[in-house]
């Protein structure tokens, strides 16, 4: 189990916007890990996010129906 991961019931935090926000730009710049850009959604009330990588948007959910839509950059792979 990762550390900081949680097991068992426990209370969702509350949506936050501003929070949500500030843990996006570091992962699209590779300054974070995955895992904790999800502890980051996580602790900002994301409860799930959908990607569509053709059109690019990003749509973060939280618990109460709140939604944030975040488009991205089309990137190149080498």
């Amino acid at each position: 189990m990762l550390e900081g991961s949680l097991s068992g019931a426990t209370d969702v935090p509350g949506f936050d916007r501003e929070a949500l926000l500030a843990h996006c730009e570091p992962i699209g710049l590779g300054r974070t890990t995955f895992p904790e850009f999800l502890a980051a959604t996580w602790r900002a009330g994301v409860v799930h996010y959908d990607v569509d990588f053709t059109a690019r948007p990003v749509t973060y959910y939280g618990s109460n129906g709140e939604e944030y839509v975040e488009s991205y950059p089309a990137m190149e792979i080498d």
